[in-house]
């Protein structure tokens, strides 16, 4: 079915549904990303997984709604069924995590019940809101109220998550806005945040949500509707941390934003903070605030992150640890921390232009937030551990469940993945960036009128092989950016945390119309500048070797052992390949050579082998698909 002609005009302005902004305001960010409908991936391994979770998580995310009473709450609020509140007091958040996500699908494709659908959804949530603006079923309801929900409006803000459903609400009422045209549940958020600028914006005061959200929240809906009142409110809890410091670290209250330089605390939490005030830097060119993310990032890079990409390594609060605190049977990992670190380092790029940021982006994507998803769509890891024993076979951490209580990574997978083509590309300053590999297919806008449209094909992640070809009719002369990955090169990642055993790697060469050429470089890119003709090619060879990683001796746990990886892909080893053998203690050499193969498993990977030591190793995205096993991340070093 075709899109209406009204979603067809809307489109151009969707640049904020992958966490990028329209133009609604100057200054803003320097580098912006192609919007997810002006892009998509068209390869046979993100296209697969993107329609996996259209056409089946979402639905299964509504069906598990519908089960557990997160919709049933809506309908009881509306007056119109009896009935007790069920569930957490964050539930509401789950239903609009996957409107959003369902909004994005509609904005690619069309779909007339699915539209159908979600018009049911916003009726019983704009019933539900109260006539002052209200939203939180819970207290509505007014029967079985959560633990944590308060006594009255406001007064737990803490832990009630008042403030963090409603942000949840305004993401997918931009995002259904965008995508219909239709005004149903963005005026529910306005109405909402109405309230929230009535309730608490004097600048004197000093509120302090408990989990982050409404702050990014607050910017998107700014960006939708070009009400100032929103950016200021978004500012005002921003600056409100540390000011009495009651909330501590936990929260993210411990210092002011402007004087934090290690992350700390709930770890998904400290990453949307990190989202909200690079948001605003942008909007204000806030120097204090940029320099406070710079800060926070490096500490995160050189002392807090996964070689998977993960953020968070206490199980306590689930939050970062101490500097170099990474425990792999331990680790947290959580689904929505992986996915929180890429929307933030894609927000960090669009600040920089660096590619040492999208590094980081693309390695959480392939490595933990894959592993937060089961191959049909319908199984989920909260956690995400790098290493499982036989003991833990009855932890959740050891075999994907098909929905939680806390079901808050299952909603972000479903918001998350469908917009993922809006992180292949972006423009700036009459440059084309090309971030992320795969074929794809993409329109852009380099501003005054000139579009530019670009394809790749590439069997990436398991071939290094790109083609992009380029149509310049009438775009003229540009830069192409093309990211050199780090994992090319001497370090996975900007920073001493991890180093390859081999420094040498091979060289990425690059060929325009067939004939090689030499490229500069420039944060992490080779930059190609030309007046770009119609058909215009480019070829890209990445080599491909398998690497071995050694953690910096600083994290204990890593010593004496080493990982493998290819391209962005870690490796894993699991006990259903190695019948009668630990992997958790099986030793290798860092010498030991590793054939790459494809397999019939699975989606087809590449896999790892070792014939001489009898050593299999499978992607850490495609673990526990095949029963309980024992998995390990790290091999011994013999």
């Amino acid at each position: 079915m075709k899109r209406p002609a009204l979603l067809i005009a809307l489109i151009a302005l969707i640049g904020l549904l992958a966490g990028c902004g329209s133009r609604t305001a100057a200054p803003d960010y320097t580098y912006t990303s192609v919007p997810f409908t002006d892009a998509r991936f068209t390869d046979g391994f993100w296209a697969p997984r993107i329609e996996t979770v259209s056409e089946r998580t979402i639905p299964f995310a509504f069906r598990k709604c519908e089960e557990t009473g997160r919709i049933a709450n809506f309908a009881v609020a509306a007056g119109l069924a009896d009935g007790d509140f069920q569930g957490l007091q964050f539930n509401d958040s789950d239903l609009f995590k996957i409107m959003e996500g369902a909004s994005y699908r509609l904005a690619v494709s069309y779909d007339e019940p699915l539209d159908r659908y979600l018009d049911s959804l916003i009726r019983l949530v704009t019933l539900a809101q109260e006539p002052d603006g209200y939203l939180y079923t819970p207290r509505t309801i007014g029967r079985t109220m959560p633990r944590d929900a308060g006594a009255e409006r406001w007064s737990n803000i803490r832990y009630s998550h008042e403030l963090y459903n409603v942000g949840h609400l305004y993401e997918a009422a931009v995002a259904h806005y965008y995508a219909t045209g239709k005004r149903t549940l963005l005026d529910v958020a306005v109405k909402n945040a109405d309230l929230l600028y009535a309730t608490f914006y004097e600048p004197d005061r000093k509120i302090v949500p408990g989990h982050e959200e409404i702050e990014l929240a607050l910017v998107k809906l700014y960006r939708a509707t070009h009400d100032p009142r929103y950016l200021d409110l978004a500012r005002f809890f921003l600056d409100a941390r540390g000011s009495d410091g009651e909330q501590g670290s936990y929260s993210q209250d411990h210092l002011p934003v402007t004087e934090q330089r290690e992350a700390v605390g709930h770890a998904v939490r400290g990453l949307y903070l990190y989202m909200g005030m690079a948001d605003v830097a942008a909007l204000e060119q806030d120097a204090a605030y940029i320099a406070a993310i710079d800060s926070l990032w490096n500490n995160i890079v050189s002392r807090k992150l996964y070689i998977t990409g993960g953020v968070g390594g206490q199980i306590d609060g689930e939050a970062f640890g101490d500097n170099y605190y990474l425990p792999n049977d331990k680790a947290y990992c959580e689904t929505c921390a992986a996915i929180a670190n890429c929307m933030w380092n894609q927000r960090m790029f669009q600040l920089h232009g660096d590619a040492k940021y999208i590094d980081v982006l693309e390695r959480s994507l392939y490595n933990n937030v894959l592993s937060g998803l089961s191959l049909n769509g319908m199984e989920f890891f909260y956690p995400n551990v790098l290493e499982v024993r036989e003991e833990m076979f009855g932890e959740w951490c050891a075999r994907r469940s098909p929905w939680f209580d806390c079901s808050c990574c299952p909603s972000n997978l479903s918001r998350f993945i469908p917009s993922l083509s809006g992180y292949i590309y972006a423009t700036g300053n009459n440059r084309v960036y090309v971030n992320l590999f795969g074929s794809s297919e993409a329109t852009l806008s380099l501003g005054q009128d000139r579009r530019v449209a670009i394809s790749q094909r590439s069997d990436y992640p398991w071939s290094g092989e790109v083609e992009i070809t380029v149509d310049g009719n009438g775009a003229g002369r540009f830069d192409l950016l093309i990211r050199i990955p780090g994992w090319t090169q001497e370090r996975p990642v900007a920073s001493d945390l991890y180093r390859y055993v081999s420094s040498e790697a091979g060289r990425t060469v690059i060929r325009i119309n067939g004939e090689e050429v030499d490229y500069r470089k420039e944060k992490g890119y080779a930059v190609l500048s030309r007046t770009w003709k119609a058909g215009d090619h480019v070829s890209v060879s990445f080599p491909m070797e398998v690497r071995k990683v050694k953690v910096n001796e600083r994290v204990t746990f890593d010593r004496g052992k080493f990982a493998v990886e290819r391209g962005p892909i870690v490796y894993c080893a699991e006990g259903v390949d190695h019948p009668g053998r630990s992997v958790v203690e099986m030793e290798a050499s860092t010498g030991d050579e590793f054939r790459a193969g494809r397999s019939e498993l699975f989606d087809r990977p590449v896999i790892l082998r070792n014939e001489e030591r009898g050593i299999t190793l499978i992607p850490y995205y495609a673990r526990a698909h095949r029963g309980l096993s024992e998995m390990s991340v790290f091999l011994r070093e013999e």
